[in-house]
């Protein structure tokens, strides 16, 4: 037991002789929750995740014995939680709408029953490891909970209770450890938020995150287990492309995490996501989703833990063998907490004000990613997709710099693509992926073996229609030749029929990697044949004008993912289309022409 000596914003100087670095403490009357990041002979520096208004020097503070931890088992999904895993809807029931400090409830609910199925493997007598499955509970309709064992226990199974219904403090089995001590099991156990969760290996990310979104999943795909960044300034549309990959991408589990967004914005995802139906199997999309809401006016230490809290929620999903994709938003919002805790510690800014351990933190967050084989022996991932939010839409900026570095994926967005109306604004030019070799193995053998250089191509061709652009903003359309004249019309094929999806369609909110391939490769084909005759001589305005083009604008939301065989026809087609003035002008085409062609 000690005492306050002194209170700088969420930072309060304790004595407290006995407590260690990482030790969570309470303190104060109202008893506000911290954590150790100091020590000092008998004081200990504390950060606290809760506003410290009202707190005075001399009140009480007390060390818990454990560091900043989440309970994990099964009641997790379908939550909402805080920065530090309390459960928002529970607070709201004991508090009313408007939390007050200092509310204890616990993170996973005490009193509900859930039915355990043991593993048969599992009898007395057998050596259980650290992560070894212990049983199911069917935490939802679609997610099946494996209860695992504490990771850094080991020892030999007394006994393991039968199947029935328990919460999840009922003692499940008990284990004889190698010192002799008998430690019991329940249906949850805790973790340290800020250690990664062990595992027996890493491997190679081998499949692509489909998010049914063709600017990313065509172009710049990510991978299971990767990691990628939404850099964007604000109304570019991030909140909504993450939404859409949430509710699209086939990972198995979604954690979504709002780390000091507005209000208002974070509300709009608590309240729309509840409502989405999950496509793969029609039910709530919240079966297999969590939430950790942390907006802007809450406590800045609690924005910075909630990031940590979110992945350790992920790995604990992916020790169960499932994929999971984490969605952070926004890793600019956890640097500015960073900094501002960092600046009433006085510790030396660089860049922006930031402290130096800026990159590095970064790093280790993003370095939590990863596809893994998994102490019991399954494989399971975890993606993360970090928002960034750079002030003014600087890339430059430290945050989106730094991150630039260490992902793999960059989803950049663009204010003046969001502002002509272009949606996902993703800027073609400045985004990339690292990914997409080992993407194309995929595509080639689920898809087309023609994915990588379909995409080349129309890469290729959008790149030369920006410089074109740039030719006709200064003197004109009229400098241009046909062959160019065309290329440009071709780019804006593509990005009004292929890279343009809206999420209110819903016809084309999801596009299959089959459609999406479909739509490139028909594209494609309408340029090829297209510049065939503009250098057989046929006038660029002429093929501009053909109904075709604006057909093949319309082709994403005239057909869904689930039948494809009438857009194919259409493609199949298209040769058609251009062969009366194919006809034509290779009738007409000098010698020269025709060698050029």
């Amino acid at each position: 037991m000690g005492k306050i000596l002194e209170i700088n914003g969420p930072l309060v100087k304790l004595e407290l002789p006995r407590t260690v670095l990482g030790e969570q403490v309470r303190v104060g009357r109202m008893g506000l929750v911290g954590e150790v990041i100091g020590r000092d002979g008998d004081t200990a520096l504390a950060q606290l995740y809760e506003d410290t208004a009202g707190l005075r020097p001399g009140e009480m503070a007390d060390g818990l014995g454990w560091p900043l931890s989440v309970e994990l088992g099964p009641g997790l999904l379908g939550g909402i939680f805080d920065g530090v895993q309390r459960p928002l809807q529970a607070m709201r029931e004991r508090s009313g709408d408007r939390i007050a400090r200092g509310v204890a409830v616990p993170s996973l609910p005490r009193d509900t029953r859930w039915h355990f199925v043991p593993d048969p493997q599992r009898r007395a007598g057998a050596v259980l490891a650290g992560g070894d499955v212990l049983g199911t509970v069917q935490e939802t309709e679609s997610i099946r909970h494996r209860i695992l064992t504490p990771p850094l226990l080991h020892g030999e199974l007394l006994e393991l209770a039968p199947e029935g219904d328990h919460t999840v403090e009922d003692v499940i089995g008990r284990v004889r450890l190698a010192d002799g001590r008998i430690e019991k099991l329940y249906l949850f156990h805790r973790w340290p938020v800020r250690t990664p969760r062990p595992f027996r290996q890493r491997d190679h990310a081998v499949a692509p995150l489909i998010t049914g979104q063709r600017i990313l999943d065509t172009f710049y795909p990510l991978l299971k287990g990767g990691k990628a960044a939404i850099p964007g300034p604000f109304g570019a549309g991030k909140t909504m492309l993450q939404q859409q990959i949430a509710r699209w991408c086939n990972a198995e589990i979604v954690i979504y995490v709002g780390c000091g967004e507005r209000g208002n914005e974070l509300t709009d995802v608590l309240e729309s996501l509840p409502e989405l139906k999950d496509p793969y199997t029609g039910r709530p999309l919240m079966e297999r989703t969590l939430l950790v809401a942390n907006t802007s006016n809450m406590p800045v230490v609690a924005r910075e833990a909630s990031i940590y809290v979110g992945i350790t929620l992920a790995e604990y999903f992916r020790d169960q063998g499932y994929d999971v994709v984490m969605v952070a938003d926004s890793t600019s919002r956890w640097a500015e907490a960073l900094r501002e805790v960092s600046g009433r510690l006085g510790q030396m800014p660089v860049e922006e004000g930031y402290p130096a351990y800026l990159g590095s933190r970064l790093a280790a967050f993003y370095e939590r990613a990863g596809r893994v084989e998994t102490l019991a022996g399954d494989h399971g991932s975890v993606t993360l997709i970090g928002a960034v939010s750079p002030p003014g839409g600087d890339f430059s900026e430290p945050v989106t710099s730094h991150t630039k570095e260490i992902i793999q994926t960059f989803w950049a967005l663009s204010k003046e693509l969001a502002d002509a109306r272009h949606y996902p604004a993703v800027d073609w030019l400045e985004s990339f992926s690292g990914y997409v070799k080992s993407a194309a193995k995929w595509w080639t053998e689920h898809v087309d073996p023609n994915w990588e250089s379909a995409r080349a191509d129309a890469l290729d061709l959008l790149a030369a229609s920006e410089e074109l652009q740039r030719i006709v903003n200064l003197v004109g359309v009229e400098a241009l030749s046909g062959e160019q004249r065309w290329t440009l019309e071709a780019a804006g094929l593509i990005k009004e029929g292929l890279l343009q999806q809206a999420a209110t369609d819903e016809v084309d909110s999801y596009a299959s990697p089959e459609k999406q391939f479909a739509l490139l490769a028909a594209l494609l084909e309408i340029h090829r044949q297209g510049l065939t005759l503009v250098k057989l001589g046929a006038p660029a305005r002429k093929l501009i004008q053909m109904p075709l083009l604006a057909q093949a604008r319309r082709w994403k939301s005239q057909h869904g993912s689930e039948d494809l065989s009438a857009l194919k026809a259409k493609i199949a087609a298209i040769p058609q289309a251009f062969e009366p003035l194919l006809l034509e002008y290779a009738s007409t085409a000098t010698p020269r022409t025709m060698g050029g062609a």
